[in-house]
C-alpha cells in the first residue's frame, strides 16, 4: 500500500503532507521549530483545502436547476483521499477528480491539482483547477493554514502582530451562523498593523473582502516568524477559535460564505469563481520561514 504521507525537504526546511484532504500537517524551520499547529482538541485540523465552496451555503444546501444537495461547511476536499501524481524530495502534487460521491454533493466535473514546493527557505502551495465538464464550473477554493501562536511558547498571544505589505482601510465582514453579515464593519487593522488578542474572534473570523496586500508578516518583537504571499485570491480570513485556542489562520480565499439572505441558485451566488468548459485556473500562495 503506498504510503500516505510524504515528508518534503530542502534548504533545512521540511513540510509533511498527507493524501486525506492533500493537507499539509507539519512546517519545521532549520532549527527544528513546528510553525503548524498540530490539531489539538480545539480544532483537528492542520491546513485543510477549501473546495468547491469557502464558509458555509445556507441550511448547508447547494441549489442547482431545480435540485438540492447536501453541502457541508468548506466543502468536501479537506474530507476526501487525493490520488499521488507527483512525489519528490522537494515538491508533490496530489489530485481530486469528481466522482460519483462528489456528484451527490456537487454536480459538476471538476479536477483539482495541489502541489507543494520547497524553495529557498519558503513553501509554496499551488491550487490547480480545470473545468473538466461541458457546462460552466462554480467553484470557490481557500487555503486554512494554522499556525501556532504563540510561535515562542514563552511568549503572550498579544505580543504577536500582523504587518501588511499596505494599508487596509477597507472595512472587514463578520459571520452569523456562518453565514456573512450584510453590514461591513469598521476594520480592526490600523494603518498596516492587526494588533492580535483572542478577543478580536469573539465574533469569529475577520474577513477582509477587499484585501490592498498581497503578503502578511506573522511575528512578534522576537523569535520565529513567518511571511505569507498570496496570487490569484480575492479575499482573507483571519481565525481563531472563538473562547479562545493556541492557533492562528492566514487564509487566502477566492469566494466567501453565504450572504445571510442569499439562498438562490449556486451559480448566482457571490464570490464564485464561473469557469468555461475546459477552462484553468491555478492560485498559489507562500509560506517564507524568518
Amino acid at each position: 500500500m503506498e504510503q500516505d504521507s510524504l515528508t518534503l525537504r530542502r534548504d533545512g526546511i521540511s513540510a509533511t503532507v498527507v493524501g486525506q484532504g492533500a493537507e499539509l500537517v507539519s512546517l519545521r524551520d532549520a532549527d527544528g521549530t513546528e510553525f503548524l499547529w498540530q490539531a489539538g482538541p480545539e480544532w483537528r485540523r492542520h491546513s485543510p483545502v477549501l473546495f468547491p465552496i469557502v464558509g458555509r451555503l445556507k441550511g448547508d444546501q447547494l441549489h442547482h436547476q431545480g435540485q438540492t444537495y447536501p453541502m457541508t461547511q468548506h466543502g468536501f476536499a479537506r474530507d476526501k483521499p487525493f490520488a499521488w501524481a507527483q512525489r519528490g524530495p522537494g515538491s508533490c502534487t496530489l489530485v481530486l477528480t469528481d466522482d460519483a460521491d462528489t456528484r451527490a454533493h456537487y454536480p459538476f466535473a471538476f479536477r483539482l491539482a495541489v502541489t507543494y514546493a520547497l524553495d529557498r527557505k519558503q513553501l509554496s502551495v499551488s491550487f490547480d483547477i480545470t473545468n473538466t465538464g461541458d457546462e460552466p464550473l462554480p467553484a470557490s477554493i481557500g487555503a486554512h493554514p494554522a499556525f501556532n501562536w504563540p510561535l515562542l511558547p514563552e511568549l503572550a498571544k498579544t505580543d504577536y502582530r500582523l504587518s501588511f505589505a499596505s494599508a487596509e482601510q477597507g472595512p472587514i465582514r463578520r459571520l452569523k451562523d456562518g453565514l456573512l453579515l450584510k453590514t461591513p464593519q469598521p476594520t480592526p487593522v490600523e494603518g498596516k498593523i492587526l494588533a492580535l488578542s483572542e478577543r478580536l474572534f469573539d465574533e469569529d473570523a475577520v474577513i477582509m473582502d477587499q484585501p490592498a496586500s498581497g503578503s502578511v508578516r506573522y511575528a512578534a518583537e522576537r523569535g520565529p516568524a513567518l511571511e505569507m504571499s498570496w496570487q490569484g485570491f480575492r479575499e482573507l480570513g483571519v481565525w481563531s477559535k472563538p473562547g479562545g485556542a493556541p492557533f492562528l489562520c492566514i487564509e487566502p480565499w477566492h469566494g466567501i460564505a453565504s450572504p445571510a439572505d442569499f439562498d438562490g441558485d449556486f451559480v448566482d451566488k457571490p464570490g464564485l469563481m464561473l469557469m468555461a468548459p475546459g477552462a484553468k485556473r491555478v492560485l498559489s500562495y507562500r509560506i517564507r520561514l524568518l
